[in-house]
């Protein structure tokens, strides 16, 4: 037996019996182990897809014995670089991301940047910080054809034949699945390497493949530990038939449970260590259960407030490092919340930490009965976008119901003629039940400016409706939440903010630019949550700042 996990997990005001008795008698360690494909499905074909899918639960041992060379690779490729430039989405940038600002690096290496936004803002900021001569570019995406990571790196390849910099192939590396277009186009424009990952993991439960180990190497973090630890941990769990004992499976059928009792609100209460872990966990989660009508709706960045601002809806886990202290959880427990609280030794913990959750996140979609491995709605999203930007080539507007700029005013509402901001903004919320919950999407600059404010706003709507309330910047969230909103209950209300772009970067090989991009993926997400009936109000602002104060203002003045 292997030794003692390092990972502790304590839950009060929680019983589980019933559900540990079906793990039992369904031998669910042994066939999570034996990578049994019919947990999940009784269709073969659906098994099948499923089998093809399984592939991250033995991850970490598999290259555990590559980090060394890996780690020399890195450090090679990394002399003389100032920047890494992450160039992905959702399951291809987010744990590298969490990794990066919660692990030390090695002195002398280059910072990490993740861009995984189409706000020409937000481009433009990247591009004017770094110089391109002393950067090295990483084009992550394990279908090869993701457009947000297809665009950002034909603009920023654009950019050194403009400034005349030889060999330009040679800053860029790539990850992805074998034989998709970017291996193709990898190979064609001489980049430095590429790392074919293995096919069997799907996205967002990639964290301890390439595609979160490759960046982590290049800004010098120690990921030969961080594999060991998930190696012990993973080992451990797929062994320990009793569930006392089981930290991770034990976590999956206690948020399947309490799905089904109605506690279907994930919120997450970290440490400042562990903040950066949050926006991971949510992606997980939320597109991995939100399916079929069933789902479990991940809280990420609400400050914890006082028991009496929650519902009966909640289900909370803390998370710490060491001593770090959790204030407010055993007040929680004591008003009758059921609380989880989860601890790591220290921060290299942070690679069973993530196998811990993507077991605990397959067993949770056993027990609800779903698919955990798919996310058929986020493809909707998407299709819907290439609509809109076909539209957009025949000349229509990317926003269907943009209302006029014109007004001066610096909040206003897009297909809701005779209301002013404020009346509407009230009536959307009013008109909310308990265990819905609220989803503020922001089509914005993601600056820290701007995503205090819309904290602001996040937690004055918990604290006036009591319901759960997430943040999510668009597009970023609609490779995270976004299948949760759309699969899963429907439940949620949905606030979109568009703003009104004082500049555009080009998109090289397009007749359209970012600006116009972000703008038809607002539309594209806005038409499924219409498609699927849920309840809308779109905002736009032509000062984002000044924008989110008035609504932030609006939301205070609730009673």
């Amino acid at each position: 037996m292997p030794s003692t996990p390092r990972l502790a997990m304590r839950a009060t005001t929680l019983d589980i019996s019933d559900a540990e008795a079906r793990a039992g008698a369904e031998r669910l360690v042994a066939r999570v182990s034996d990578e049994d494909a019919s947990l999940w499905s009784d269709d073969a074909g659906q098994r099948a897809e499923i089998a093809n899918l399984l592939g991250w639960i033995r991850i970490a041992e598999r290259l555990e014995p590559e980090a060394d060379a890996i780690s020399e690779w890195a450090a090679r490729a990394s002399a003389d670089i100032d920047d890494v430039v992450l160039l992905g989405m959702g399951g291809s940038s987010l744990a590298p991301e969490v990794m990066a600002a919660m692990l030390p690096a090695a002195a002398g290496r280059p910072r990490l940047t993740v861009l995984d936004s189409t706000d020409p803002a937000t481009v433009r900021r990247v591009s004017d910080a770094i110089d391109l001569a002393r950067t090295l570019f990483i084009v992550a995406s394990k279908s090869g054809g993701t457009l947000e990571t297809a665009t950002l790196y034909a603009t920023f390849r654009a950019r050194y034949k403009e400034r005349g910099i030889p060999d330009a192939g040679s800053h860029f590396v790539a990850i992805t699945d074998p034989g998709t277009s970017l291996a193709r186009r990898a190979s064609d424009d001489g980049f430095a390497r590429t790392f074919l990952n293995d096919p069997r993991i799907g996205g967002r439960y990639s964290a301890l493949s390439y595609f979160g180990l490759v960046p982590a190497a290049l800004i010098g973090l120690d990921i030969a530990t961080l594999l060991t630890r998930a190696v012990e941990f993973g080992q451990a769990a797929l062994q320990e038939t009793d569930m006392a004992k089981n930290f991770a499976l034990r976590m999956g059928l206690a948020l399947g449970d309490l799905e089904e009792r109605g506690r279907d609100k994930l919120t997450l209460v970290l440490s400042p260590t562990t903040a950066p872990l949050g926006a991971w966990i949510e992606q997980l989660v939320a597109e991995s259960t939100g399916k079929q009508g069933r789902g479990i709706l991940p809280v990420d960045g609400e400050a914890l407030g006082d028991p009496s601002v929650y519902g009966d809806d909640r289900v909370f886990v803390g998370m710490s490092v060491g001593d770090e202290a959790l204030d407010g959880l055993d007040a929680l427990a004591e008003a009758g919340h059921p609380v989880i609280r989860l601890t790591m030794s220290d921060v290299h913990d942070l690679g069973a930490e993530f196998l811990r959750w993507e077991l605990a996140t397959a067993v949770a979609g056993w027990m609800l009965g779903i698919n955990p491995f798919v996310q058929p709605n986020v493809e909707e999203s998407k299709a819907n976008t290439a609509r809109v930007l076909e539209g957009v080539m025949g000349g229509a507007s990317p926003l269907s119901d943009q209302a006029a700029s014109e007004s001066g005013e610096a909040l206003r509402v897009s297909g809701a003629s005779g209301m002013t901001a404020a009346q509407a903004v009230t009536a959307f919320l009013d008109a909310t039940a308990p265990g819905d919950y609220v989803s503020i999407h922001a089509y914005l600059d993601r600056t820290p400016a701007h995503e205090a404010r819309l904290q602001r706003i996040q937690t004055s709507i918990r604290d006036r409706t009591r319901l759960a309330t997430t943040l999510g910047f668009g597009p970023r969230f609609l490779h995270s939440t976004g299948q949760l909103h759309k699969g899963g209950p429907n439940r949620g209300v949905f606030m979109q903010i568009i703003s009104d772009h004082r500049e555009d970067v080009p998109i090289p090989g397009e007749a359209y630019g970012f600006a116009t991009l972000i703008d038809a993926q607002a539309e594209g997400d806005l038409r499924s949550l219409r498609d699927k009936e849920r309840r809308v109000l779109r905002l736009g602002a032509s000062e984002p700042a000044a924008a989110l104060d008035e609504l932030a203002a609006i939301v205070e003045t609730l009673s």
